[in-house]
């Protein structure tokens, strides 16, 4: 269910702008993405665990803001970022 460091350092590399770039919308929202999507697979099998579904909100709202933000600051990252993620079918 957690994320390994070995996963998390993949996905900065791969949506890090500049090198030792972890704190970028972009890495940000990637990450999240990762969990929310393994907590999803999670909750599929594990229906009655409220606590995770509690935790599985509150990322989505993180990456939710963090998508407003780029959003209003840089739209061509926005949509990029959308793009590669496969967020907003």
């Amino acid at each position: 269910m957690a994320i390994s460091k070995a996963q998390k350092n993949e996905i900065i590399k791969q949506y890090a702008r500049k090198e030792g770039d972890t704190g970028s919308p972009e890495v940000q929202v990637a990450v999240l993405t990762f969990e929310i999507n393994s907590l999803n697979d999670h909750l599929k099998v594990n229906k009655k665990d409220h606590h995770s579904y509690v935790g599985l909100l509150k990322k989505i709202g993180h990456r939710r803001n963090l998508l407003s933000y780029l959003r209003n600051k840089d739209v061509q990252r926005y949509r990029e970022l959308i793009q590669s993620l496969g967020l907003r079918r």
